[in-house]
């Protein structure tokens, strides 16, 4: 191996879960031999982002993000790797049906509702979320199809609204995808929110004959075959026992990943409670890297402290990246800062045993936007997973803000409960006392993909191409969940790698 002099550095900015991945490969190349050294920074005083997870008399809270999908199975991959197989648990989805408030009354997602797909027809003939224009339109989308040329991007709402009518999208896909990414589906790409979609068009014209012939196929490859159901996001309704959950999480909670990647970087690697405010090149330009001894890049941080780096892996939202890399590349920060952000908030309730009666059966519901409430959705914690409330009794967790209603991260704990109970109690009848309420708040977190954000993405791909030693990694581009952050984060890591220490690499494949 060579001597430290000729290590390179490579410095992860920012601490959530991408970026922790990001640092956690590049840490396990360097025990592997990799002539590189990682360092990471977070400007809070903690690591794991949005991810945190909080314990109240046996309550197990997630602040953030409860699950992921297990369809995607980076996630599921990395816990093992950590050593935390055993911890991994699926949602109870024997128990599993997912509500829409309608004209003021809970009404079940459709069985066999696969996304957006509906896959059986006796479901969607008498459910009362739609009206018959829109049962009339699922069977002609089946039979006619639209044509299936490139219509290149679109909003979601339209998309949907072509195939199988305005009623599905104010109904159905709105509330599904503000629950999901508090976003608008006026708004959204289908291309970059619900990409598999979008090739079904393209290939079939249909969506319900494409999602028909692929779970046929499924039938066919065999009972033993662990691919998921439905595009994306997976079933939503009721649906046929498989062999992968729809979710998966941690019984200890989500937490218990952040924490056991944290701790495969060294202590002395790691630094918290220290913001990055510029990026820049080094001294004599952008010289340096992979053929030379110089560093690439200075890092500016807060205290006049500054560090050299030969790569950097930008872990952070998209708009706080563009402001790093404003003096490297004005375009580039211009790309970045145009992607918007959605903010979000989770209220979680903890119930005893007597509230579980009056409670429906079931994952929780979503709140379309005509309903005019300030809940998004409720999920109905202790039916979701198992290990989350003491036994018998019950947790609530609501969602308010998102893109609907933004103004509601500014109203005080005291007020968000005050909106909780007062709608869970017109919603459901639900009178129940809580034990606690615990809210956490979620500022400009969520990434948005508007129509023509993929060619936004390609855009800024093509920017950092004269950028070489500087990757992105996170929410902001490819995907949401939990999966596609630390595919991202560790994608970035390989790269910088690749860049870096290619005779290294070389031997490794």
């Amino acid at each position: 191996m060579a001597g430290t002099a000729t290590l390179r550095r490579i410095v992860v900015i920012g601490g959530g879960i991408s970026g922790l991945a990001a640092a956690y490969t590049l840490a396990r190349a360097r025990q592997a031999g990799a002539p590189v050294e990682e360092m990471l920074i977070e400007a809070s005083d903690r690591l794991g982002g949005v991810i945190r997870t909080e314990t109240i008399d046996g309550f197990r809270i997630e602040a953030g993000p409860d699950s992921f999908l297990a369809e995607k199975p980076q996630a599921a991959a990395l816990a093992r790797e950590l050593g935390l197989g055993d911890d991994l648990m699926g949602s109870n989805d024997h128990a599993r049906r997912t509500y829409i408030l309608h004209r003021g009354r809970l009404v079940p997602l459709p069985d066999g509702l696969m996304f957006l797909v509906p896959t059986r027809l006796w479901p969607m003939v008498t459910t009362r979320l739609l009206p018959l224009s829109s049962k009339l339109a699922a069977a002609r989308e089946l039979l006619f199809p639209p044509p299936s040329y490139d219509r290149g991007d679109e909003s979601v709402a339209s998309f949907v609204s072509r195939h199988f009518g305005k009623a599905m999208v104010e109904n159905i896909a709105d509330p599904l995808l503000a629950g999901v990414y508090g976003g608008d589906s006026a708004a959204l790409s289908v291309r970059s929110v619900l990409p598999r979609f979008w090739e079904m068009e393209r290939r079939h014209g249909s969506l319900t004959r494409a999602t028909l012939q692929a779970m046929r196929q499924r039938r066919h490859a065999g009972a033993g075959s662990n691919s998921a159901q439905g595009p994306d996001s997976g079933g939503t309704g009721t649906a046929p026992p498989r062999k992968l959950p729809l979710f998966m999480t941690l019984k200890g909670g989500l937490q218990q990943m952040t924490e056991k990647v944290a701790a495969q970087v060294e202590k002395s690697r790691v630094f918290v409670g220290r913001r990055v405010v510029a990026l820049g090149f080094a001294p004599g330009g952008p010289g340096g890297g992979a053929d030379s001894c110089s560093r690439r890049f200075q890092i500016f941080c807060e205290g006049e402290v500054t560090l050299d780096a030969d790569a950097v892996i930008l872990a952070l939202p998209a708009y706080v990246n563009g402001g790093l890399v404003s003096s490297l590349d004005h375009r580039l920060s211009e790309l970045l800062e145009g992607i918007p952000y959605s903010s979000s908030m989770t209220v979680s309730l903890g119930f005893d045993e007597r509230a579980r009666a009056m409670l429906p059966a079931g994952f929780g519901f979503l709140v379309p936007r005509q309903e005019r409430r300030r809940m998004l959705a409720c999920t109905f914690v202790h039916a979701k997973f198992d290990h989350r409330a003491p036994e018998g009794k019950a947790m609530l967790r609501c969602f308010l803000g998102g893109s609907r209603d933004p103004d509601a991260l500014g109203l005080s704990d005291e007020e968000v409960a005050t909106v909780v109970r007062r709608e869970l109690k017109e919603i459901l009848n639900f009178t129940a006392e809580p034990l606690f309420c615990r809210v956490h708040r979620w500022a400009a977190s969520m990434a948005q993909y508007p129509v023509g954000h993929a060619a936004r993405v390609t855009a800024i791909e093509q920017r950092l191409k004269n950028l070489p030693g500087l990757y992105f990694s996170g929410n902001a581009y490819s995907g949401i969940g939990i999966s596609d952050c630390i595919r991202t984060g560790r994608a970035a890591a390989e790269h910088a790698l690749d860049f870096l220490t290619p005779a290294w690499r070389g031997t490794k494949q």
